[in-house]
Formats: C-alpha cells, sequence, structure tokens
C-alpha cells in the first residue's frame, strides 16, 4: 500500500477579479523530499506558498498534508498542522525591534506560551540560538546583534536558523538567493540542503534562479499561466526536453513563454 505524499495539491485555483493566477494546479511533494518550483515574475510562486501557508484562501481545490484537506478544517486544526511548518522568507523579514537571538527564538517562545509545562529558561533559550547560529555557520555572539548590524547573506542565514528552530517537518523557501552574490547564493543554498538532510524535513522552493534549484532540489516544476507545465528530477532542469522549461532556464527570447508587457 502506497503512502500519500506529504503535500497533495490537487486542482487549486486563485483570481484576482479577472486575473486568474492558480488555475487547477496538481502537485505532489514526496515525503522527505526537496521540491522546487520555478516559474518567472507573475506566474503564481508566491501566491501558491501563501495558499498552503493560509495567507490566502484559495477559489478551488485541495490542499493535503499527511492525507488531511487542511482547507476544510477548523482554525485550531490548521493552526495545529501549520506549526509544522517552517518559513525562510524572501527578505529574511527579521523584526528590526528584535535581537538576532531573540528572532531566532521567536517561534519557541510563541509554542511556550500555548504550553507553560515546557517553558524554557532564558538561559536555556540562548544556548538553543547559539546552537542554531552556530549550524547555519555563524559564531553565537551574533545573537546579541541587532538585524541592521548584519548583511543580506547573514540576514538570510538567521532566518534559515528562526525556520529549523522548531525543526519542523515542512520547510518553505521563498526565493532564498533574491539579492545575494553568486558565492553567497551557493553558500545559503549549501545550508538550505545541509539543514533540510538534517532534520529529513520536507522542503518546498520557489525560485527563478536556475543554479539553486538545481543545488537544493530533488524534484522540480514549472509554473505558467496558473498550471505546472512540466514535473521531473531538478537535474533535468537544463535539458528537459519541454519547450517552456528549455526557453526559462536558458534565458531565451524566442519560445512558447511569450512575455506581457504594459502599453
Amino acid at each position: 500500500m502506497s503512502t500519500a505524499p506529504k503535500i497533495r495539491i490537487r486542482g487549486l485555483c486563485k483570481a484576482f477579479g479577472s486575473k486568474v493566477v492558480l488555475d487547477g494546479v496538481d502537485l505532489d511533494i514526496e515525503k522527505g523530499t526537496s521540491m522546487v518550483v520555478i516559474g518567472g515574475s507573475g506566474t503564481g510562486k508566491s501566491v501558491l506558498l501563501r495558499c498552503i501557508l493560509g495567507l490566502i484562501e484559495p477559489d478551488a481545490g485541495t490542499i493535503e498534508i499527511d492525507g488531511q484537506n487542511i482547507l476544510t478544517m477548523s482554525r485550531l486544526q490548521q493552526e495545529a498542522i501549520r506549526r509544522q511548518i517552517g518559513m525562510l522568507f524572501q527578505n529574511a523579514a527579521l523584526f528590526d525591534s528584535m535581537s538576532v537571538g531573540d528572532n531566532i527564538a521567536f517561534g519557541l517562545i510563541a509554542k511556550q506560551d500555548k504550553s507553560p509545562k515546557t517553558r524554557l529558561s532564558r538561559s536555556q533559550v540562548t544556548d538553543m540560538t547559539g546552537e542554531l547560529l552556530t549550524q547555519v555557520g555563524m559564531d553565537p555572539s551574533v545573537g546579541s546583534l541587532s538585524p541592521s548590524e548584519l548583511s543580506g547573506g547573514m540576514q538570510k542565514r538567521v532566518g534559515l536558523a528562526r525556520a529549523i528552530a522548531g525543526q519542523p517537518e515542512i520547510l518553505f523557501f521563498d526565493e532564498p538567493t533574491t539579492g545575494l552574490d553568486p558565492i553567497m547564493g551557493a553558500v545559503i543554498d549549501g545550508l538550505i540542503v545541509d539543514c533540510v538532510q538534517k532534520l529529513g524535513s520536507t522542503a518546498l522552493t520557489i525560485t527563478h534562479d536556475m543554479a539553486s534549484a538545481q543545488r537544493i532540489g530533488d524534484q522540480a516544476a514549472m509554473l505558467y499561466r496558473g498550471k505546472i507545465v512540466w514535473q521531473g528530477k531538478a537535474s533535468d532542469l537544463m535539458h528537459s526536453g519541454n519547450p517552456y522549461v528549455d526557453q526559462f532556464t536558458h534565458g531565451r527570447r524566442e519560445g512558447p513563454i511569450s512575455m506581457e508587457l504594459r502599453k
């Protein structure tokens, strides 16, 4: 008997007024694998992620996690499921008013507020954030700094540390290499792969960085005009044989993908 994918999406639709963004998306992400979704700007990658996270309500379709359709659950049930998810935002999205250490511990402290019996002492939290900083290649002393004192690459590492703090079963990465130089992008990708493998998590990354997609992904899918037009191994991205994927991955002007320009 085959087990259900960790995440199964069927017939997912979302429109904003007359603009159809997701038009019947079907996608399976197997447990313990890393899926990368590629596509141009405005193709619905971020909307797909936000639907899964519950930040946007889809118009139709199902989103199953461990075989349960989260769209038909109560709010409390949805919150319990989504506590399994860690998220690295595109711009790290650190809280300026908090120290680096408090940013990393934010999710842990929030969980403790709901379960006072498992409350950690301040020294325990500091030790944990120090360990997490070490995991992402940073010195624990960075925990006392403010986010504004960090470079873009360092902020990404802190965002990654915060994402893995709760040892989530699912990790989402939103354009993890945007704004980084190629070397730092490769460093962040390596840290992501290491963290995902160490936790045994299921990962979903959205990106338009082809080098990053191949480094991070086991599987890949391309989203175009609201539909998945190709799915396969991430290692096949540059030679998929699919005209949409080939045009996108090689950056060709000519092909089936047409750029919509405002007049």
